[in-house]
């Protein structure tokens, strides 16, 4: 999809390639880049956009040999094709006519500054360009530079081409011979450093372009933060472009060296031509498919229906569990168990186990026909409702909805365990799953995004016989199912069977593919797409802005379960870094954290700690996953909150400064406030720190469709039938929400799908 259609070396380790790419051709403008993906074990690499050709549907992307994945990037030749290429991204360049510009570029950096320098021509700019370098074969793209340039003046450290000196000093002789207005900096960070303290000096306004280490791209793990003017910004989304003069330098040189250990092993084994090969210590087996199970009629009255004790869940041993990120710990119920927990259901006339299903699953209904045996059948009564059966069986707060409304524990006596049933019914039910479509009506419906908001949503409009296309700016299809979830509690398998059912009614997925950027919507409209729902979800970081937050080692939730899940980063044959620790502290009590800190576990802490600011009664996480935490010998320091990081000399995390906290009043969500108590901390030891206090709408949507309606916090604006402020547009799950369960997320996609189809047929678009 991605090939290679020309290569060529500037010097041993710079080449250049022109790539075909033609959305992203058609879309980029100067200062856009590109996360790029070589093969499936790569990484994904931020690479700035050197050049396009809309009319040829190529870019150019120019790259420097320093790892593995740059290594096989440089080493792939004309037909060649990358497995993944997602972009453009950030925001472009501003463009005006300031008057003079200064361009400092070092080495590499003289690439992306190629397609800024012509825009700035372009505007009536006067350009001089200083082009700098160690030695003069690392000197690119004088030639281009120069047509677009009134002035080209070449630095070279050992003279031998141009004048002998810095980028800085041929920065100063422009400067002190005419007025300078603006001057744009791209090259490695201590360069660029050096040319801020310069220009500050003189007081030119400077504009420095930051391409930091990056897993996604898009706004949704923050490992591309930096210090801006005492404020941190992700360089993906609101850069890369800053101002230089306000840019903490010191502080993004040391987040550089995060992985720089762990990438130099790694390039030596890609240097040395051997392969790293893991296994995992436990796998789940697959499900046999049943379609029917023959059992006797159960002749109980509702007395002894009720007097059936709960069935427990078959479970992996602790000390079996810990040794491996993909086993699951939930091993599944056999059919024996599954029958006798479906004679607890009494089948109530009003079930109000019903209502407490955000999607209204019709529950007695589905247990009646597993009672009979009936796999099948209780499979299809699930799947009028839900289009991820097996996922909500695992990932669902059931004892907070479905469960909660069970006449059993009105009467005193533990619900039924609703949850296991479901799972249990689309697990075995996996290989005849496929529905029958309606009759295509000719209209095109575009998805964004493939979390469950988007899967729900795009399952529901296939079965009334709509075109739908779900657009993916990941690679993998599955959003926060497939990065965001351990497959230890939600393994990947499950994900894309249900994915494959979608395919089945006809749902069509692209991946690397981000709307508002590769295709906007008015493209979309455009290319005949009828309406546009919005599931993008909510996957911005949130941190609690204290001292030495930005260390090295200090993560985002979102970063390292990418990193782990999405990424593969744990398996040695994979080029993406991760760091390990052996005293892990988690920050916050919901279930992604749980996630994070039993993650850890599996990857050899020897000390893996939640940190929470309430007791654990307030804690949000499920019940069972705290449990499956305390078996596995997670700590739990409650009652504390972290508020400030120190570092060891090499700038990486080894200390956290905890405040103890006391309960106060209920605050808005009725739960008790912490409260600091005063003169009182705690100071642990750490080496890998893992944020979970929130996320935030992903911006990049919202900051892209112009006219639609925004609220405080960044969530798209929709009425009671998930619609926006633009009729044809309508949005559900996080990006409404700010932060909700998978259920809930599911619930406002076939509530939006309903209301869509309602609209469109009403208006006839």
């Amino acid at each position: 999809m991605f090939r290679v259609l020309n290569k060529r070396f500037f010097s041993e380790n710079v080449a250049e390639l022109i790539i075909e790419a033609p959305l992203i051709a058609r879309s980029r403008k100067a200062g856009h880049f590109v996360i790029v993906r070589v093969d499936k074990q790569s990484e994904r690499m931020p690479l700035t956009i050197a050049g396009a050709d809309p009319e040829k549907g190529t870019i150019t992307l120019v790259v420097q040999r320093i790892g593995v994945s740059s290594a096989k990037l440089c080493a792939l030749n004309a037909g060649d094709e990358l497995a993944d290429l997602v972009g453009p991204l950030g925001r472009a360049t501003h463009i005006e006519n300031y008057g003079t510009v200064v361009c400092a570029c070092g080495g590499v950096g003289a690439a992306p500054m190629l397609p800024i320098a012509q825009a700035l021509k372009a505007a009536g700019n006067r350009v001089i360009t200083v082009l700098a370098a160690r030695t003069a074969n690392l000197i690119i793209l004088r030639e281009q530079l120069s047509r677009f340039s009134d002035e080209v003046i070449i630095m070279t450290d050992d003279g031998s081409m141009g004048q002998k000196g810095l980028v800085t000093q041929g920065i100063e002789l422009v400067i002190q011979r005419e007025k300078v207005d603006k001057c744009i900096t791209i090259g490695p960070a201590i360069m660029m450093k050096f040319v801020a303290l310069t220009t500050q000096k003189y007081n030119v306004p400077t504009e420095a372009s930051l391409n930091t280490i990056m897993v996604d791209g898009t706004g949704m793990c923050g490992a591309c933060r930096v210090t801006v003017g005492g404020k941190t910004r992700f360089v993906c989304v609101d850069g890369p472009e800053f101002d230089a003069h306000q840019v903490d330098f010191d502080e993004m040189l040391s987040r550089l060296r995060s992985y720089k250990a762990e990438e130099a092993a790694a390039y030596q084994t890609y240097l040395n031509g051997t392969t790293a090969v893991t296994t995992s210590v436990c796998e789940q087996a697959m499900v046999q498919p049943l379609s029917h199970i023959d059992v006797e009629p159960f002749a109980g009255t509702a007395k002894d229906r009720v007097a059936i004790p709960r069935v427990q869940m078959n479970e992996l041993a602790p000390e079996v569990r810990v040794r491996s990120i993909h086993a699951e710990v939930n091993q599944g119920l056999t059919p024996e168990q599954a029958i006798c927990e479906s004679h607890r259901c009494l089948n109530c006339k009003t079930p109000t186990c019903v209502q407490g299903c955000p999607v209204n699953i019709n529950i007695p209904g589905f247990i009646k026909q597993l009672e009979q045996g009936n796999i099948q059948a209780a499979a299809d009564v699930i799947k009028q409702s839900s289009s991820l059966p097996a996922v909500c069986g695992r990932v669902c707060p059931q004892e907070k909805q479905c469960e909660s409304q069970c006449i059993h524990l009105k009467m005193g006596h533990p619900p039924v365990a609703i949850g296991y049933l479901e799972r249990f019914v689309a697990d075995h039910a996996a290989a005849t799953k496929n529905q029958e479509q309606r009759t295509k009506n000719g209209k095109k419906i575009a998805v964004v995004g493939s979390g469950p908001a988007g899967l729900a949503f795009a399952g529901d409009m296939a079965k009334y016989g709509y075109e739908v296309t779900v657009f993916e700016a990941l690679h993998e299809i599955g959003g926060v199912l497939k990065y965001g979830i351990p497959e230890f509690r939600l393994p990947n398998r499950i994900v894309d069977a249900e994915i494959d059912g979608l395919k089945a009614l006809g749902v069509t997925f692209r991946t690397d593919t981000i709307i508002g950027k590769t295709i906007s919507t008015d493209q979309l409209r455009q290319e005949g797409y009828s309406a546009i729902f919005v599931g993008s979800g909510a996957g911005l970081p949130r941190f609690m802005g204290i001292p030495g937050e930005n260390l090295n080692g200090v993560l985002s939730c979102n970063e390292y379960l990418t990193r782990v899940n999405l990424m593969d980063a744990s398996n040695a044959a994979t080029d993406t870094p991760l760091l390990y620790g052996k005293n892990v502290a988690v920050i916050g009590g919901g279930n992604t954290a749980m996630d994070a800190v039993r993650t850890a576990k599996r990857l050899g802490a020897e000390r893996a700690m939640i940190v929470y600011r309430r007791s654990e009664e307030e804690m949000p996480a499920r019940i069972e996953e705290v449990r499956h935490a305390k078996e596995e010998g997670i700590e739990f320091l409650t009652l504390h909150n972290p508020i400030e990081y120190h570092a060891d000399d090499n700038g990486r995390v080894k200390e956290a400064v905890l405040q103890v906290m006391e309960l106060g009043e209920p605050d808005e969500s009725g739960r008790r406030s912490p409260v600091p108590v005063e003169g009182q901390t705690l100071t642990i030891p750490v080496d890998l720190v893992i944020v979970s206090v929130g996320v935030s709408p992903n911006p990049l949507i919202p900051h892209s469709v112009a006219g639609l309606e925004i609220g405080k916090k960044g969530t798209i604006v929709v009425n009671d039938a998930m619609q926006s402020s633009i009729p044809t547009l309508f949005a559900g799950g996080d990006i409404v929400r700010g932060g909700a369960t998978v259920i809930l997320a599911m619930s406002d996609g076939r509530h939006a799908a309903k209301a869509m189809h309602e609209y469109l047929q009403k208006e006839d678009i």
